[in-house]
């Protein structure tokens, strides 16, 4: 009778292991041989749609295959959440992945995929802050005159966001809560609604993105009196944060690459390997830094960290803020 050793076995079983695996190292190695299906949570034409697509351009440029974008807009990026996590977890779909994507586990009460267990995180791609301000001719030229203006006259101040639940919106009740004032928040529709609304001082304060506000700041319609960065920024160099007056405040938002759970880690590391390469390139850091992107990729875990950061740090402002959950 042959004796099967626990020697002869173990040698066996890893052969038999190596055998099983081999199919899936030949797939990634000939990754990618079909085209890359890139879906987004956001409509064609506004930051993220402009920065992803040329991300996706320069990386069917280095990988020889088209990354093709997929707009998929909806509610709290639901519907594009939806389709990348239950994808086929083959590397043939990716998605972007945003602080949108942690305030959304924050504020619903229930999502339909689990978003740190449920995608498989890439890189990052890049980040980018909120920026306040106020009319040009207004009275309050700082953050300094808003806040003590605000102490000095409890509710009579308000500021000018867009929809409830948006990293505007909760940029403002940040800021309210970390400076400890009472300053009425104002949700607009759009964020040319807000401006209008600004420039006919209906409101005395607005926050959005630099991209979206970056016309009236340059035409010196607008006056930015802080950005959310903890240091001063490159597209805003004199305007100061509001942490120099709000010790610690900080928003920063960011967007990243993902995939579905179960991608082949090979996969996972050559895209972000080419997505390291893409970031530096001096075009595509221009072309971001036109937007107040700075570009930046990451490792995986460090995109996860974030994600899971974020969403305590949301949680726990729509808890303290009382922000009813959707």
């Amino acid at each position: 009778m042959t004796r099967i050793t626990r020697r002869r076995f173990s040698t066996g079983g890893a052969a038999a292991a190596t055998t099983l695996a081999l199919p899936q190292i030949v797939r990634a190695q000939a990754y990618p041989n079909r085209p890359v299906r890139f879906i987004l949570p956001f409509a064609a034409g506004g930051v993220a749609d402009v920065t992803a697509r040329l991300a996706a351009d320069k990386l069917g440029e280095k990988l020889g295959q088209r990354f093709v974008i997929e707009n998929q807009p909806g509610p709290g990026g639901i519907a594009a959440g939806r389709l990348i996590a239950t994808a086929a977890p083959d590397g043939y779909t990716i998605g972007l992945l945003t602080n949108g994507t942690a305030i959304s586990a924050a504020i619903y009460k229930s999502l339909p995929y689990d978003p740190v267990n449920d995608f498989a995180p890439i890189s990052a791609l890049g980040n980018f802050e909120l920026v306040f301000a106020t009319h040009a001719e207004s009275q309050y030229k700082s953050m300094a005159d808003v806040l003590k203006a605000a102490r000095e006259q409890p509710g009579k101040l308000n500021i000018g966001t867009i929809a409830v639940g948006s990293t505007q919106h909760l940029g403002a009740e940040l800021l309210k809560a970390q400076a400890n004032v009472n300053i009425q928040i104002v949700p607009f529709r759009t964020t040319p609604d807000v401006i209008v609304a600004l420039l006919r001082d209906d409101i005395h304060l607005m926050t959005d993105f630099y991209a979206a506000m970056k016309a009236q700041l340059t035409e010196q319609k607008l006056r930015g009196v802080g950005t959310s960065s903890l240091t001063r920024t490159a597209f805003l160099p004199d305007v100061p944060p509001v942490a120099d007056v709000v010790p610690d405040y900080e928003v920063t938002s960011w967007n990243g690459v993902c995939a579905p759970t179960g991608t082949l880690a090979e996969v996972v590391n050559l895209l972000n390997r080419t997505l390291r390469d893409i970031l530096v390139i001096t075009e595509v850091k221009t072309k971001y830094g036109d937007f107040g992107i700075e570009a930046k990729a990451s490792s995986p875990e460090e995109l996860k960290a974030r994600l899971i950061a974020d969403i305590k740090k949301w949680s726990d402002l729509i808890e303290k803020a009382g922000i009813a959950k959707l």
